[in-house]
């Protein structure tokens, strides 16, 4: 079983950067694709990045694509999620996801094994 805690959330000024981190406990980290995900109040949960288990292999979501940079450090159990030039709209809880079979497309839709609890970015015009 794997336990992941985000961190790093907090409020910024809109064209600030922010470095969020999930730290996992347990043996799958290393062999699990990992990504993250943002909910906005009133709407639903999206998908903003993924990565397979070495980290070569990244995909994101339309909106962030060109600020957010996914990455993942195996020998620390823990993968980031580098956003830059943030928008107001980037404003939303931000969960750090696993699964074990290493299927991010999978994990793009969402049917992941483990959630973080989340982390609050907040980005002010």
């Amino acid at each position: 079983q794997v336990q992941l805690v985000e961190s790093g959330g907090g409020l910024v000024q809109a064209g600030d950067s922010l470095r969020l981190s999930c730290a996992a406990s347990g043996r799958s980290f290393g062999s699990s694709a990992m990504g993250w995900f943002r909910q906005a109040p009133g709407k639903e949960r999206e998908f903003v990045a993924v990565c397979d288990r070495s980290g070569g292999i990244r995909n994101y979501g339309d909106s962030v694509k060109g600020r957010f940079t996914i990455s993942r450090d195996n020998a620390k159990n823990t993968v980031y999620l580098e956003m830059n030039s943030l928008k107001p709209e980037d404003t939303a809880v931000y969960y750090c996801a696993g699964r074990l079979d290493n299927l991010i497309i999978d994990l793009r839709r969402q049917r992941v094994n483990y959630w973080g609890q989340g982390t609050q970015v907040t980005v002010s015009s």
